[in-house]
């Protein structure tokens, strides 16, 4: 079963959930504020997807902003980064789809139905 980590206000996840539906594509619903990620899964699923790790913030965020992450992001080493995405589940960018090996960071429709429609 897929887990669609996502923030129910964000426009982006609801308009992946939709797709989601439309594909008959069952998973369940992981709310990232409320379980978060923890280090060890964001490092986890970093590490399956293939991404930099610098993918998986926000930066379109409030909280992104307010901690001026993008001026510190280029300073902080693996750990310290993992560390702060750990840390609030709205640093972490969504929605992340997590099925087995394969990790889907941001909702691009193209890129979802060619990794989960074939």
């Amino acid at each position: 079963m897929m887990t669609f980590v996502c923030y129910p206000k964000c426009s982006t996840c609801r308009k992946a959930e939709e797709w989601l539906k439309k594909n008959g594509i069952d998973y369940t619903v992981r709310d990232i504020k409320t379980d978060r990620p923890s280090e060890g899964e964001i490092s986890r699923w970093q590490e399956l997807s293939g991404l930099p790790l610098k993918r998986f913030f926000n930066t379109s965020g409030q909280l992104y902003r307010q901690l001026g992450v993008r001026e510190r992001l280029e300073t902080m080493d693996r750990a310290e980064q993992l560390k702060l995405l750990g840390s609030d589940g709205m640093l972490v960018r969504r929605p992340i789809l997590v099925s087995g090996d394969t990790i889907l960071v941001g909702f691009r429709e193209a890129e979802w139905a060619e990794k989960l429609l074939g």
